[in-house]
């Protein structure tokens, strides 16, 4: 037998919040419903309501789902409906348990949010059936507590990240509840870990609250959780040095644990009113008390079987997944199922047609105020476009392409910075947030603290620069922090940026992955209105490093998305600031798209007017003639291509060469931009047709491309192409150190006399002086060499190189 869960006594000040025994029948009688709902979609596809002797033809032919966690998750919901109606407040329910998530049907269900979404799936013994039947089944919906399921903005398959989504579905919504399941095994991962951190960043004057509910019932699949096996006091004392004050809600009798749990969440509501209370009748943020917690200790799978097979499985990892199997192999089980089902007594839940009974049916708050149809967790229906601001103001002045040095992401930090202004509220919240690990100045985005700070709700020192309770620039050194806010806050109809180190990207790449496919799935369903893209910024990227070592270049995200969803992913590669500013603009009013823009925030070389720039994005690759050696309207003997700011400067500079040795080689330059306009146009709504690719790139004619990445992704991105075999990609080759910015191309060998030796070899005929500047390509490369050993900087003449027109 496992240890029974001993009932914690509560806190003296919780003793007036208690319901009477009427109201807790009623509750144990939904919390009967929810659970009989639960282990029906795990094990029923016909005889929903038991109204005959259970049979083997009435259970799944596969036995699928996670009984575990979900008469906890039930219990919590069903007393948070309490809450909600007692106090007309709106709440979000995240659930890091995500295999519950037939519990979070069934409770969407009895609601009649389920209903009204799939009319298929009534309110009656014919829905009950059909809720069963889809469940884990073909053309049905997932385990998890998946897109698919109403008032879900946490699926929670990967564990790890339901309290960092729970903080910025808070931040700037002063008015919601976000209550938090966090389960103990959820509690062991890095991000969960990293996710305490939350008072820190939550000012009660503008946001909303974030109630952590830390579930603990002692396994995970096949073992023990560590906060299982720790002490009470340690759990609530490892709470209260992160900036929580967690009551201990423990025990294995339900009406014993409802009532004390129900008073542990109208303690919690009372102190976060109590809290926005005195922060916006001009309380300090830094004198805010912390935030309250709970810490539920219950039995894993409970009021599930108890004993099978003479094998202990309720308390204990066995009751994780199926408690009961092989039942056609074992009649005993089948017995044991019945018996199980009807210990919820349902025909006195459901009425003869098979819909709740009346007294049931009022527990559901109304409206939108219910968990499963609240607008918060459809956040398109809450979501309003940014104000147009005339991107004329932000852009750079390019006279001439080539010539002037401007940090690309400069000018898109100037439109963040008027984006925060224009959508700041009178309460200091808002609707736009930029998130960085520590390095918003770092990515020449500083502009943004015209307008407000650092956000940090706690002591704030003299010596500290633009740090304040108030601010709204979000910086954490967490790369699942920050991007889990933002997925947070986009989810609940808000708009933001996440900027990073490309290299350090790759820390939440799988974070990324999932939410690619949880808007793949959103698209699909009509319901779900849309939402804010995920907007990833990219900077100190993998050519300039000049600090750093090699452990800062690292490309890698891109080659993680292109395979995803051609209707969610889009990847960027702006050449200069004004094609930057450009595509900024575009994604931040785009919607259900993730949007990777990879950029160097160093200075670089300018090619576009804005207008330019708008033109060369829309389009997503063209050939700049004024770089090339061949009219528009010529074929070349090759063609240049090149995608990625420094790339794109290294192509330049070997045309540049090609043109003054080789001046009779037709050179076609071609600059992409949209990477994914590479793709054909069946495989990504930006792909090319290939009339439009061959246009572009010619159908015969090799084709040596600068690329910002792993060279592997352009043949992936081509293939079935024309010939794709032509096409010969110099790319970032894990060849790196602290060194120079050209060193770089050099060790990778994407130099602008690689590049020149390249197109050389792959020439089809060899024009006068090609072997002569062959000669010069070698000789420069191992002048370089000596040079930056001894100088310990690049030649004067690469550093300082510009664009010299044709006619210069």
């Amino acid at each position: 037998m496992p240890e029974s869960v001993t009932t914690s006594p509560l806190p003296t000040h919780l003793d007036r919040w208690t319901y009477d025994d009427d109201e807790l029948e009623l509750d144990l009688r939904w919390w009967a419903a929810a659970n009989y709902l639960t282990v029906g979609q795990i094990y029923l596809r016909e005889n929903p309501l038991l109204r005959e002797p259970l049979t083997l033809r009435d259970i799944k032919p596969r036995l699928l789902g996670h009984w575990g966690t979900s008469p906890g998750l039930s219990m919590i919901y069903t007393l948070i409906n309490r809450v909600i109606r007692e106090t007309d407040s709106d709440w979000l329910y995240v659930t890091g348990p995500g295999h519950g998530g037939p519990a979070l049907v069934a409770a969407g269900w009895l609601e009649g949010t389920y209903s009204e979404i799939y009319p298929h799936v009534g309110d009656d013994a014919t829905g009950i059936r059909a809720l069963f039947r889809q469940f884990s089944s073909p053309g049905g919906v997932p385990s998890h507590v998946s897109v698919q399921t109403p008032g879900s903005i946490h699926e929670g398959g990967e564990l790890g990240y339901a309290l960092v989504h729970a903080a910025g579905a808070a931040f700037d919504n002063p008015g919601l509840t976000v209550a938090c399941v966090v389960g103990d095994g959820e509690a062991e991962t890095g991000p969960l870990s990293g996710s305490w951190h939350v008072p820190a960043f939550l000012n009660a004057r503008r946001d909303g609250a974030v109630l952590p509910i830390v579930h603990v019932n002692g396994y995970k699949i096949a073992g023990p959780t560590l906060l299982g096996r720790s002490p009470d006091e340690n759990i609530l004392a490892y709470l209260r040095g992160q900036g929580w004050d967690p009551v201990l809600v423990a025990g294995d009798d339900p009406r014993e644990v409802f009532p004390a749990l129900y008073a542990a969440l109208r303690g919690a509501q009372d102190r976060i009113e109590s809290m926005r209370a005195a922060g916006r009748s001009g309380g300090s943020p830094q004198a805010q008390p912390p935030w309250p917690a709970i810490v539920l200790r219950t039995p894993k799978g409970w009021t599930g079987p108890d004993v099978v097979d003479g094998v202990q499985v309720q308390g204990t990892f066995r009751s994780h997944q199926v408690p009961l199997s092989g039942l056609a192999e074992n009649p005993d089980h089948l017995r044991m199922l019945e018996e199980w089902l009807r210990s919820y007594a349902p025909e006195t839940l459901f009425d003869e047609d098979g819909r709740l009974v009346p007294e049931l049916k009022a527990l559901a708050p109304r409206g939108d105020r219910r968990m499963s149809a609240t607008p918060y967790a459809n956040g398109g229906r809450l979501r309003e476009d940014l104000p147009e601001l005339d991107l004329a103001a932000y852009a750079v002045p390019v006279d001439a392409p080539g010539q002037a040095r401007v940090s690309n992401t400069f000018s898109s930090g100037e439109l963040m910075r008027d984006l925060y202004a224009a959508t700041t509220r009178p309460d200091g919240g808002g609707t736009f947030r930029l998130f960085s690990p520590d390095e918003t100045a770092s990515n020449r985005l500083q502009a943004v603290f015209d307008v407000t700070d650092r956000c940090f709700v706690g002591q704030v020192l003299e010596t500290d620069d633009h740090l304040s309770a108030d601010g709204r620039v979000m910086e954490v050194l967490s790369e699942h922090l920050c991007q889990g806010w933002l997925e947070g806050y986009t989810l609940t109809g808000r708009h933001g940026v996440f900027a990073t180190y490309e290299a350090f990207a790759m820390v939440s790449a799988s974070m990324t992955i999932q939410h690619v496919k949880w808007l793949q799935h959103a698209q699909e369903l009509p319901w779900r209105d849309s939402v804010s893209s995920l907007n990833v910024l990219l900077t100190s990227t993998c050519w300039r490093n000049d600090h750093n070592g090699f452990s800062h270049q690292g490309p890698g995200l891109i080659d993680a998305m292109l395979p995803l969803s051609p209707g969610v992913v889009r990847v960027w590669l702006p050449p200069d600031a004004n094609s930057t500013l450009s595509i900024m603009d575009h994604c931040l009013r785009s919607t259900d798209h993730v949007n990777l823009v990879v950029v160097d925030k160093q200075p670089h070389l300018q090619y576009l007017t804005l207008d330019e720039a708008h033109r060369h994005c829309a389009t997503g690759a063209g050939v700049w003639t004024w770089a090339g050696s061949c009219a528009e309207d010529e074929q070349p003997d090759i063609v240049l291509a090149c995608a990625g700011d420094v790339p794109t400067q290294e192509a330049l500079a070997a045309a540049e060469l090609l043109r003054d040795h080789v001046p009779d080689l037709k050179v076609r330059f071609v600059n992409v931009v949209d990477l994914m306009a590479l793709l054909p146009e069946n495989d990504h709504p930006h792909g090319y047709a290939d009339s439009q690719f061959d246009d572009l790139f010619t159908s015969d004619k090799h084709v040596v491309f600068a690329f910002h990445g792993y060279p592997r992704a352009i043949h992936q991105l081509i293939h079935g192409r024309t010939n794709p075999g032509r096409f010969h990609v110099r790319g970032f080759s894990e060849q790196g150190t602290t060194t120079t910015p050209f060193d770089m191309v050099v060790l990778n060998r994407m130099s602008r006399y690689h590049l020149a030796q390249e197109v050389l070899r792959r020439a089809t005929r060899r024009p006068d002086g090609w072997d002569v500047l062959r000669r010069l390509c070698a000789h420069r490369l191992a002048e370089h060499e000596r040079y930056i050993r001894e100088h310990l900087e690049d030649m004067p003449d690469i550093a300082g190189w510009t664009w010299r027109p044709a006619d210069a």
